[in-house]
């Protein structure tokens, strides 16, 4: 079945607000409205206004209110309306979510999902832009899924439902009806911590994650002739499949990280970390990265389209990896 990827977010919610009567969703214009970009659209009328939940324009309360439902056994979808404004709810998840198994010494979970819009390429501006991965990639007790394809933005939405620590699930906005799909009408899961091989190659490994995997597949295609491309996309950013990440380091010998989160702190310099410490001795050059340069994200297309990665390059970067 072709859907598209915010399709497939909304069918992940639907089957699963059917499946567990446990399951609900709460957000800012998410029921009589079906959400800003229309993910819950319908939901409310078919699953009823106690599962499908209005709430007020605040961050904080919606992220504690799911806390606290999920210690009672719930297990709650928040929706954050544009994912940059997490921060207003920062403390709940950090504070709160992130570290309540611990506190419980594991007699308590925090099954809850923080769901939404992320990233640029859309010219939304300073708050309608980010990709604020890296600041929950440094907190023990979450989980953090950035799907790039339907398939997995379907898969991995259910496998968090599911899963006992809270999530933070990154939807990338420019996907939203761009990327189209066949997805099977069966029920399926995507599993949370393992990455996708997106395309065997023997000369260079790009490791990435989100809107990016588009633009990295299409320079893998074109440079056929030139480079063969191995092409990791990881999926999940907490935990990361390190597994998957050094095999094709140590198998290529060269690596290059995309992503659209800023350089200085991002996930990238975690991955680059790694594959130097631990696979040193199989490099042929130095692990490179692509990543947006660290400034805001600019509301002009022009300007957003100099701060951000883009095809172009993508395709300089693997150049004068492939050229070292």
């Amino acid at each position: 079945m072709l859907v598209t990827y915010i399709e497939a977010i909304r069918q992940a919610m639907d089957e699963e607000l059917a499946r567990d009567n446990n399951v609900l969703l709460m957000g800012e214009d998410i029921g009589v409205m079906g959400g800003a970009f229309k993910a819950s659209a319908g939901l409310q009328e078919k699953h009823g206004a106690d599962r499908v939940v209005d709430m007020p324009i605040s961050e904080s309360l919606i992220v504690g209110a799911g806390v606290g439902l999920a210690v009672q056994g719930m297990r709650p979808i928040l929706e954050m309306q544009f994912i940059d404004f997490i921060s207003c709810g920062f403390d709940q998840v950090v504070n709160s979510a992130a570290t309540l198994r611990y506190r419980h010494g594991g007699q308590a979970a925090c099954s809850i999902v923080v769901r939404g819009p992320s990233g640029g390429g859309v010219h939304g501006g300073l708050y309608h832009s980010q990709n604020p991965e890296a600041w929950f990639c440094h907190v023990p007790g979450l989980k953090v899924v950035a799907p790039a394809t339907a398939y997995d933005a379907k898969g991995l939405l259910k496998s968090a439902v599911r899963d006992d620590d809270p999530v933070i699930y990154l939807e990338h906005k420019f996907l939203y009806r761009r990327i189209k799909e066949d997805i099977p009408a069966e029920e399926y899961l995507v599993p949370i911590g393992k990455a996708a091989l997106r395309k065997e190659g023997r000369d260079l490994t790009v490791v990435t994650y989100g809107a990016p995997v588009h633009a990295v597949m299409k320079a893998a295609r074109d440079m056929a002739a030139e480079v063969d491309i191995e092409v990791i996309d990881l999926r999940t950013l907490l935990p990361i499949d390190w597994a998957t990440v050094k095999a094709s380091a140590r198998k290529t010998g060269k690596v290059l990280i995309v992503h659209e989160a800023r350089l200085t702190g991002g996930v990238g310099g975690e991955v680059a970390a790694r594959i130097a410490q631990d696979c040193f001795e199989d490099l042929d050059g130095p692990v490179m990265r692509l990543c947006a340069r660290d400034a805001h994200t600019p509301f002009a297309p022009a300007m957003e389209e100099y701060v951000l990665p883009n095809q172009e390059k993508i395709t300089g970067a693997i150049r004068k990896l492939a050229a070292y």
